[in-house]
């Protein structure tokens, strides 16, 4: 007899994992941000943001979310008998504000890194890929705007396939590779990458801090 449920537990067990390792990873990130210790990094390493995009888009949540706990503690306690539903709401909220926080923080902690010998690029905590100058064919400062709102989405430009890691849904440097380059990203499988485009809310000081990879600093939307 076939097992009919055995795809579906397949399916649910890579999603439950994935979920269980972001929620680690917010928690861990909130702690590290919390402490104020300065990002390690390396001899030469120079560190560029992201966050502005969606900084007032998360400050808002944020925000609203600090006025909703004790608007909602309010209505519980006196609309819902059951006197645990009061607790249940209040650490509902509590999570959730301090799970926002803990998304601005891992922002925070993970930018991207220009070093000697190549480019860091990153999200979150989440993606980490590193490019080595050697394999940079150019660097070009162009913003874009994408028509989805997901983190990482791939297109096919003729014979060319372009990955781009966005930041509210938006770009600002394409990365072109001299080779095609196979990175490690869950959602777009083993296909080599002809160029990568990313967010970063300076372009122009990453493109001077670049070393050993030509820039351009063409600039459309």
């Amino acid at each position: 007899m076939t097992d009919t449920k055995a795809p579906t537990r397949a399916r649910v067990g890579p999603l439950l994992r994935r979920a269980a390792e972001a929620e680690a990873a917010t928690w861990r990130s909130l702690y590290v941000w919390a402490r104020r210790r300065p990002l390690p990094l390396g001899p030469g390493d120079e560190p560029f943001g992201y966050l502005g995009v969606v900084k007032p888009i998360l400050g808002i949540f944020i925000g609203l979310s600090v006025v909703e706990i004790p608007i909602f503690d309010v209505v519980v306690t006196h609309v819902v008998p059951w006197q645990p539903a009061r607790w249940i709401v209040l650490g509902l909220g509590i999570w959730g504000l301090l799970w926002m926080i803990g998304l601005f923080a891992s922002m925070t902690i993970h930018p991207h890194i220009v070093g000697d010998r190549g480019l860091r690029v990153r999200l979150s905590w989440g993606i980490d890929i590193f490019i080595p100058w050697t394999d940079v064919e150019a660097l070009r400062k162009r913003y874009r705007s994408l028509p989805s709102s997901r983190s990482v989405q791939v297109e096919q430009e003729g014979d060319r396939r372009v990955v781009s890691v966005s930041v509210g849904s938006q770009t600002s440097i394409d990365v072109l590779l001299r080779r095609p380059l196979t990175f490690d990203l869950a959602k777009i499988g083993s296909t080599p990458v002809d160029e990568l485009r990313l967010y970063v809310d300076d372009p122009d000081g990453l493109l001077r801090s670049a070393r050993g990879a030509p820039a351009s600093t063409t600039v459309s939307r």
